[in-house]
């Protein structure tokens, strides 16, 4: 096929161009009852190719036309047999994966720094989860990729499993060797299902990890908005294997897609396939330089540490996307929630994500020099500023084993109510409740509250880490099954 393309783009500026009559919605009719400020900043092009299923620009639902022949370009690009574009983001693909290959309590194996649409596909599939947790980088307190030999102990134990979840990269850029990791899935005959979310680029320079789909993932979901160039919320799924069914899928995204998608969310990934496709290894190339040159820089600041190369080890951390820096400031005595704050509020730097032990700042197709030099500029500015004595690395990876009662599903509808925190041993949780760092669950519904769990629970509201997921942020309550 043509990579030079943009079959659903097209579509649309054919349709713009022929000035019918739109008595069809959406009812701003191409900007014509739009707000004016909205108009004003967004500009009369776009709204005029905000359309719907109208004849001539097909259906995501049920594709014949131009959106069939822009997912059969993106198959052709990344290799894979079929590929689906999304418009509620990955998070729709993981569902839509977990309904497909699971059902009422069969398990799935999956990792505990999974993103919760795994919980969301867990709680509609009503799969069991057997999770396991991937091993640690001690020094920046964040996990590593999934290590084939875990996999396969866990799947020995668990013989009865269904299908795999691993996550590559991470948010930390790193990625384990999931070449091993298909293969001990596919010796067992399950599919391996890959969250790619932060790994849309990798396909399109050598010096990145290897992407999943080449690896021998049987699919995959990528945030093609996050690093690919496309609009916020659109995505690819990509399927390459004989382990899952095709037309199962396409059922499962229509019942977790929306009915009336975005048609500039998908003729965004139209465009940013074809920009891939031609341009990718060359706006590639510009990102990785910006990235080791940041590197090399902050490096180079005393009380500062970079997750790079001499960190990873063994088979969950087998590679690292340069163009992903995890940036720690604990040795000048400054956590990542204060550096986070500080590059904001006085600097104008808005970074990806912060933990407690780090910053983490993204170089893309899009940055530019003046963005990578502005972030060194404001570190080093920060940490003459703010040097301390060096904060203490608290053991957040050494998380309790999670007692798996019920299934996600199973506590998602039974009655729940607060309890304080100390009065909850040995209560099942209703609630998921993550910590930063690492960022991933100590417990998740339908999981018991054991002696080790509130110990640690104890341990992290002393040490003041950030806590995302139940309803009581302090933590003094937490909401129970009855």
């Amino acid at each position: 096929m043509r990579q030079e393309r943009a079959p659903l783009w097209e579509a649309l500026i054919k349709h713009r161009l022929s000035q019918a009559a739109q008595l069809h919605v959406p009812g701003h009719r191409g900007g014509q009852g739009m707000a004016p400020e909205f108009l004003d900043l967004a500009g009369t092009g776009l709204c005029q190719i905000d359309l719907t299923e109208i004849p001539g620009l097909d259906d995501l639902h049920h594709p014949q036309g131009p959106i069939a022949e822009a997912q059969k370009l993106a198959a052709e690009l990344y290799q894979a047999d079929k590929s689906f574009f999304m418009v509620n983001g990955t998070s729709g693909g993981l569902m839509a994966l977990i309904l497909t290959c699971c059902g009422q309590g069969n398990k799935i194996l999956v990792p505990r720094n999974a993103h919760r649409s795994v919980i969301s596909g867990l709680i509609l599939s009503g799969a069991m989860p057997v999770y396991y947790c991937p091993p640690g980088i001690k020094e920046f307190a964040c996990l590593a990729g999934p290590d084939a030999g875990q996999i396969e102990q866990y799947l020995k134990q668990f013989p009865e499993t269904r299908a795999v979840v691993c996550v590559h990269p991470t948010y930390y850029g790193v990625a384990g060797d999931i070449a091993a990791v298909a293969e001990v899935c596919h010796n067992r005959g399950i599919p391996l299902l890959v969250d790619e979310a932060h790994g849309a680029h990798l396909k399109f320079h050598p010096d990145l990890p290897p992407d999943a789909l080449s690896c021998g993932a049987d699919a995959v979901a990528q945030s093609t908005h996050k690093l690919g160039g496309s609009l916020t919320q659109s995505s690819l799924l990509h399927l390459k294997s004989n382990l899952i069914n095709d037309d199962r899928l396409a059922d499962a995204l229509r019942m977790v897609q929306s009915t009336s998608p975005s048609y500039l969310l998908m003729a965004s990934l139209d465009v940013a396939r074809r920009q891939l496709a031609r341009q990718g290894r060359e706006l590639l190339d510009k990102a990785v330089s910006l990235a080791r040159w940041c590197r090399q820089e902050l490096a180079r600041i005393s009380g500062v540490r970079v997750l790079d190369q001499q960190y990873l080890g063994g088979s969950g951390a087998k590679y690292l996307d340069v163009t992903r820096l995890t940036v720690s400031l604990l040795e000048a005595g400054i956590s990542g929630y204060r550096a986070a704050e500080l590059l904001a509020q006085k600097y104008g730097v808005m970074v990806e994500m912060a933990d407690y032990a780090s910053i983490v700042a993204i170089i893309s197709i899009g940055t530019t020099r003046k963005d990578v030099e502005r972030l060194v500029k404001a570190v080093k500015s920060i940490v003459t500023a703010e040097t301390g004595s060096p904060l203490p690395l608290q053991p957040a990876l050494n998380l309790p084993e999670p007692v798996v009662r019920l299934s996600p599903r199973e506590a998602w509808f039974k009655e729940g109510k607060p309890v304080p925190l100390k009065q909850s041993l040995g209560k099942i949780s209703a609630e998921t409740v993550a910590v930063y760092p690492p960022g991933i669950p100590v417990l998740c519904p339908g999981e018991e509250i054991t002696g080790p769990v509130l110990e640690y629970l104890a341990a992290v509201q002393q040490g003041g880490f950030h806590i995302q997921g139940p309803q009581d942020g302090t933590l003094s309550r937490i909401r129970v099954l009855d």
